[in-house]
This record gives structure tokens, sequence and C-alpha cells, in this order.
């Protein structure tokens, strides 16, 4: 079992699901030779995937190409099925910072064979996280710098108001098709300038408001 944890609070959370958005903002698509989504693309990644701050990314060896994608990350806070957009930030427990590391080449050729992301999405040290914010605290999730940097180099810097589909269409969207449940973990999607690390790398990504995140790669 895993836990997150919310920031002043004493209780852990035990997570449950991991759902994830694919290509959320229009640039990242477009570097990723994809179409703009007219409906949220969604795969999922296993508990199990989770480290923390200080912990280390693991590169398996079944990959030569492996990147880093900064995301904001939403904690569900209680069980939900058919949430309206209206309500939809009721269900939410927290905010937090998340790497969705990818194994770029194994994905590739996942998606040319027809194949799910699984491997190359849930991979063991797959999801960093952060420790989490309350809702409350941030009045407005999308007006917030989002950004990392490899070895204190930018490579990434956007702003949460550029996804596609907002937090409240995203619950919605999942709810009506997934139970959600307190613990699960909705990784939103990253921008523009996904690329690659490698061995000795140490990855820092932050969110305005929210917080920050730094491991290192293996």
């Amino acid at each position: 079992m895993h836990y997150v944890r919310q920031r002043g609070s004493k209780e852990p959370i035990p997570v449950g699901k991991i759902l994830c958005l694919g290509q959320n903002y229009a640039a990242h698509a477009r570097e990723m030779n994809s179409n703009i989504p007219i409906k949220p693309v969604v795969f999922l990644k296993p508990s199990s995937a989770i480290i923390s701050e200080g912990e280390s990314v693991v590169i398996p060896p079944i990959s030569h190409e492996v990147h880093y994608e900064v995301e904001l990350v939403v904690l569900i806070g209680k069980n939900g099925k058919n949430i309206t957009r209206e309500i939809a930030y009721d269900y939410i427990e927290g905010y937090g910072v998340g790497l969705d590391m990818t194994l770029r080449d194994i994905q590739r050729e996942a998606r040319s064979a027809g194949e799910p992301w699984a491997v190359a999405k849930g991979f063991d040290t797959s999801a960093p996280l952060s420790e989490f914010v309350p809702r409350m605290s941030i009045p407005d999730p999308h007006s917030l710098t989002i950004r990392l940097t490899v070895n204190g180099k930018e490579r990434q810097r956007a702003n949460t108001r550029d996804m596609i589909f907002s937090i409240d269409e995203v619950v919605s969207y999942l709810s009506s098709i997934f139970t959600l449940e307190r613990g699960d973990l909705i990784y939103t999607g990253t921008p523009e300038g996904v690329g690659t690390i490698t061995h000795g790398d140490v990855i820092h990504a932050d969110i305005e408001s929210i917080g920050s995140l730094t491991v290192n790669v293996q």
C-alpha cells in the first residue's frame, strides 16, 4: 500500500487509482506529432509507481529513451460517480506536483502496434510525487506557473491555464467512467518541452503556490 500526505495533516491517505491524462496541453500534443484531442486521453499507472521527494527514478534496462513530464496532480477526497462539473471541486482534497516518467521508445513501439501504454507509463518509479496542499489554499488551479529543470537548466515552463480540459471537466469525465474514490490521483497532463534524462541527472519540478519536487535518476 502506498500513501500520500497533505500539508498540515498527520493522517496518511492510501492511494487508490492513478488516472492520467495524455496530451492535455496543445503545444505538447503538437511536439508529439499528435492531433489535439477532442476528449480526454486517459491511461493508468499502478500505485507501485510512486516515489517521493529525494528518491530516485530507476531507468529500466528495456528502455534507452526516458522522458520527464511535469504535471499538476489532483487528490480526490471522497467517493463519487457521475459528478457534474458544477460540484467537481467538492470532491478534490488537494493538489500536488508530479512527474509522469515515460519510456518514450517503448511507448512509441506500443502506439505503432496499437498496444496499451502500460509498460511505458507504469514501470516502478514512474510516478514521483510531492506532498499535497489543501484545495482551499489554491483559489484558481488554472492560473499557476508550472516548471521543470534538469541539472539546473530549465526544460519546461508553462501555465496551467493552457490545459485543454479543465480540472472540473476532467473530474466529471473520469467519474462518468470510473467511480472516483478517496485517495485516487489524477495526473492532469504535461506542457511542451519534454525530453530525455539519463543516469545521474537531478530533476526539479515546481508549481506556483503548490510546492516542489526533486528526484535523482539512476
